[in-house]
């Protein structure tokens, strides 16, 4: 299979803001400005929300223990987050893009997918177009973004990490394919560790090596993502830029401020996460038929248990009673708990969930 020449001739831009959530305190506080700034908590148990670029150089990322962070970076400053601001921020960017096209596909506040093919201003050039967004946010935000060009979805995020921050790239239907045959396997967007681990252990470390497996065998080694794999190996995303796209799964989770060994505080955690998501989704009139556990070892080992109903849960006691069942089974645990969440998916027909999860922090 090759690249379609209809799909070729899309033009998708993937917006990414440049570390959105501290750019935007840096912005509103000077004092912070060409620091290493961290957006969670400083706190023995905290996590790293966002970090500055100059947080960045030492090593300090998202999702990174608050002590190891402080670790890395002994002159960072932590920042609480301000997801009220943030927000704010975030409509004033999707009122930007829209002026260029309704076809918009958001991924979270500081990135989203947009199909320029038929723009509203009649800009035949799709990197003029990103450059015109890029200059707008600056103007109207105070903020940066970087902008990835090409023909699909998947090459266009990858374009918008080459030249990051404040910068743009783009991807052609010439150079797709070659492009992502160079590309190592684990910097693949939607490529995690485990799964970038078991194809490094299958012999698999670029987009070449990829590319040389049958269709079959990679069904047989990754399931049903294995046609995905076979056709973004060639440089084929026929994905289409999706407004407003279906809610695969809501979750909560939280860190415990003291690593939980016995059943019955753990118990006493899953109430609240239980009573989040179904909180949500009531709201939302989502109605889901799989619950997911997810726990997270004093060691930072993560696992997950789940379980699917024929039909949907139809009361937050069911939704509680299955996580605690899921909890259950797990105990005795073989080493001390740090954090549990609880995962609603498979809404409406939806046979799975998939990354599109809002996690709700507690």
């Amino acid at each position: 299979m090759s690249v379609d020449p209809a799909q070729q001739a899309r033009k998708i831009i993937h917006v990414d803001m440049d570390a959105f959530y501290a750019s935007v305190e840096q912005r509103d506080n000077p004092e912070l400005r060409g620091k290493p700034v961290a957006v969670g908590g400083s706190a023995a148990r905290g996590v790293v929300a966002a970090a500055s670029y100059e947080a960045r150089a030492y090593g300090v990322r998202s999702a990174l223990p608050s002590v190891t962070a402080k670790r890395r970076c002994p002159d960072l400053i932590f920042v609480p987050p301000r997801f009220d601001v943030y927000r704010a921020v975030s409509a004033q960017i999707r009122e930007i893009f829209a002026e260029h096209t309704d076809l918009i596909e958001p991924l979270s506040l500081d990135e989203a997918y947009l199909d320029v093919t038929d723009n509203k201003q009649g800009i035949p050039i799709a990197t003029d177009i990103a450059t015109n967004i890029r200059a707008r946010i600056k103007e109207v935000t105070g903020l940066n973004a970087s902008a990835g060009i090409s023909y699909c979805k998947f090459l266009a995020k990858m374009a918008s990490d080459l030249n990051k921050p404040n910068g743009q790239a783009v991807i052609s239907p010439k150079n797709g394919p070659a492009f992502v045959e160079a590309l190592a396997v684990k910097k693949f967007h939607g490529v995690g560790p485990a799964t970038a681990a078991k194809m490094e252990g299958l012999g698999i470390l670029t987009g070449a090596d990829l590319r040389s497996k049958p269709l079959a065998w990679l069904q047989e080694h990754f399931g049903k993502s294995g046609a995905w794999y076979h056709n973004i190996s060639r440089g084929i995303d026929n994905r289409p830029v999706q407004p407003d796209r279906p809610r695969k799964s809501v979750g909560a989770e939280d860190t415990f401020t003291v690593d939980i060994f016995d059943l019955d505080p753990a118990r006493a955690e899953i109430s609240p996460l239980a009573a989040k998501v179904w909180r949500h989704c009531d709201g939302k009139g989502l109605h889901g038929r799989t619950v997911t556990l997810k726990v997270k070892y004093a060691d930072f080992q993560i696992i997950t248990r789940s379980r699917t109903s024929s039909t949907p849960i139809g009361t937050l006691k069911d939704l509680e009673a299955i996580s605690q069942s899921l909890l259950e089974a797990l105990f005795p645990t073989p080493k001390a708990i740090r954090l549990l969440g609880v995962t609603l998916s498979s809404f409406n027909g939806d046979e799975e969930a998939d990354a599109d999860q809002l996690e709700l922090q507690i």
